[in-house]
């Protein structure tokens, strides 16, 4: 490329003997000012900050060793994850769609019934804490439908995205040995 002028070669155009800015040049710019403040929040805000609030599950993969993976609640699952300021958490997940038990009882759901909902839900809250250094949620599970959680140590969530919209973490290992990557959205007003 050749530029006849400097300004020719920095998004400027010359018309009638007029330096005029070329529309290419105008929209990198406005662009570049709409996202600098997600760029700065991003930057600027810990993880403690960043993660307050309500999140909306939007999926999460599964990983083994030999590098199998699935979709353990479906491609469209329900859930919420809350993180207060003062450092407790509550979560829930499940498949899209759970059995209605046909006794509409818990105490006398049947067999099949009960194995979904297990197989197919979670549910589990406590105390958090944050390592801003290491981008790392410390959950102390304090209550759980899956009681084994309960009292072990801390379980680590290692941050791979945060932004004010989106919370993506990694479950390094779970009980059953695999890794899982979930994602969250920020939850809306509904």
């Amino acid at each position: 490329m050749s530029c006849g002028a400097v300004a020719d070669c920095v998004g400027f155009g010359r018309r009638e003997g007029v330096t005029t800015i070329q529309r290419p040049f105008i929209a990198a710019f406005v662009l570049a000012a709409l996202l600098a403040p997600l760029s700065a929040w991003a930057q600027v805000t810990s993880v403690k900050d960043g993660i307050i609030g309500a999140w909306a599950f939007v999926s999460v993969v599964s990983q083994t060793d030999d590098g199998t993976r699935g979709e353990p609640f479906g491609a469209t699952p329900k859930g919420t994850i809350i993180f207060t300021p003062d450092g407790h958490f509550s979560l829930f997940q499940s498949a899209a769609q759970l059995p209605r038990l046909a006794a509409n009882d818990r105490a006398r759901a049947t067999p099949e019934e009960a194995m979904t909902v297990v197989r197919d839900s979670i549910a589990y809250y406590g105390t958090y804490t944050v390592n801003e250094a290491a981008r790392e949620i410390a959950l102390t599970i304090v209550g759980s439908t899956y009681t084994n959680l309960m009292g072990a140590t801390p379980q680590r969530r290692i941050i791979t995205t945060l932004t004010t919209t989106e919370l993506a973490f990694s479950n390094p290992r779970t009980p059953s040995g695999m890794t899982l990557h979930t994602v969250w959205r920020r939850a809306t007003p509904q």
